[in-house]
C-alpha cells in the first residue's frame, strides 16, 4: 500500500498469537458479533521494556473471515487485517466505549502445538 502524505489511513495488519478461541456474541440488537484477542510484542527499544507485549480486542461483524476464523483454536499464530473502531453501547451501569480492530481479512498462519 503506498501511502500519501495528505490523506489519512486507518488500517491495521497484525501478526499474533490467539489468547483464546474465538467467541460468538448476540448483541441486544441481534447482531452476532465474534471476537478474539491478538497478542503482539513489543519490539526491543520501543517505549517499554523488550519481552512485553499488547493484547489487542479484534471484532469480526461477518463476511469471508467469519468462516475461517470460527476454526481458530488459542495460541494458533494468526494474521489480520483491519481497520481501528471505537464503538460506543450501553451497559447497566450507563455508556461506554471500546477501542477494537474491526477485521476485514484474516488467515490462520500456523496451528498452536497440541498438549
Amino acid at each position: 500500500m503506498e501511502l500519501v502524505e495528505d490523506e489519512p489511513v486507518n488500517t491495521v495488519t497484525l501478526v499474533g498469537r490467539l489468547s483464546l478461541a474465538p467467541e460468538e456474541r448476540v448483541l441486544p440488537s441481534g447482531d452476532r458479533l465474534w471476537t478474539f484477542r491478538v497478542v503482539v510484542p513489543r519490539p526491543a527499544g520501543v517505549r517499554g521494556r523488550a519481552g512485553q507485549v499488547d493484547a489487542l480486542d479484534c471484532a469480526v461483524w461477518g463476511g469471508s473471515v467469519r468462516r475461517s476464523m470460527r476454526r481458530w483454536r488459542e495460541g494458533d499464530l494468526v494474521q489480520v487485517t483491519g481497520s481501528v473502531r471505537r464503538r460506543f453501547f450501553r451497559t447497566p451501569s450507563g455508556a461506554a466505549s471500546r477501542v477494537e480492530v474491526e477485521v476485514s481479512a484474516g488467515r490462520l498462519l500456523r496451528r498452536a502445538a497440541t498438549a
